[in-house]
């Protein structure tokens, strides 16, 4: 058994485990559940953990350089190090949908905006219900309902910090890092993105102007081959 293939095998079902989770994290939050009802999304959530750090253990236990894979993937251990990130793995669903489209230009593009789209989207949603299951209990919380802990997440993550609505918890001040370091993440790769568009297009433009005048001069060196054809045919007339 190869990682790519225990990739290949376990695609769908480690997305289906993660909307499972992001589910039945999202019911225990928004309806602060009790008795048996908290105690069944409790068992979902548990379940899925240990699904996604089953994950991780094969994947580190089939790695040929378990020590090189292990420091390139702290990403993955924080997954399912931190309950809060572990809705995250939703992400490999990008992988899957890569294999499906092409690989130039354009395509490339669509991906990047698809894969930025879903990671700004899924990451609101996720520090919204973080910040709102850490700070609400909290003796002058300021973050006690959804919506302010929506419109927190995504002025945080967008960077603009307007400062009416803070975390008071030290956990929450670590969610809070978090999103911060993923909403800068997110602006570069949209500059990025942005700055292939126009180096694109410039490089587009000067392939055609290029062209352009290939296909002038050719025409030109047409134009004089058909007269010198003509004058070597007049020659002789005027000769006599």
């Amino acid at each position: 058994m190869t990682q790519t293939r225990w990739i290949r095998l376990t695609e769908w079902p480690l997305a289906a485990a993660a909307f499972l989770f992001l589910a039945a994290y999202a019911i225990e939050v928004l309806a602060q559940l009790e008795g048996g009802a908290l105690q069944a999304t409790e068992t979902i959530i548990n379940v899925t953990w240990l699904a996604f750090i089953a994950d991780y253990v094969v994947m580190l236990a089939l790695a040929k350089k378990r020590w090189h894979w292990f420091r390139h993937h702290l990403f993955d251990l924080a997954i399912i190090a931190l309950p809060a990130l572990r809705p995250l793995r939703l992400l490999r669903l990008v992988t899957l949908v890569r294999t499906l489209q092409g690989i130039a230009g354009d395509a490339f593009r669509g991906r990047v905006v698809s894969y930025v789209a879903i990671t700004t989207a899924l990451l609101i949603f996720v520090a919204s219900l973080a910040i709102l299951d850490t700070e609400r209990d909290t003796p002058g919380a300021l973050i006690t309902n959804f919506g302010d802990a929506l419109w927190w997440a995504f002025v945080t993550i967008t960077t603009v910090g307007y400062g009416d609505l803070y975390p008071v918890t030290e956990i929450g001040r670590f969610i809070a890092a978090g999103v911060m370091l993923g909403g800068i993440a997110l602006i570069g790769v949209v500059t990025a993105t942005l700055a292939s568009w126009i180096v694109e297009n410039v490089a587009r433009r000067d392939v055609a102007s290029q062209s352009a005048t290939q296909r002038e001069v050719a025409e030109l060196a047409d134009e004089i081959r058909l007269l010198r054809i003509e004058l070597q045919k007049d020659r002789p007339a005027s000769d006599s």
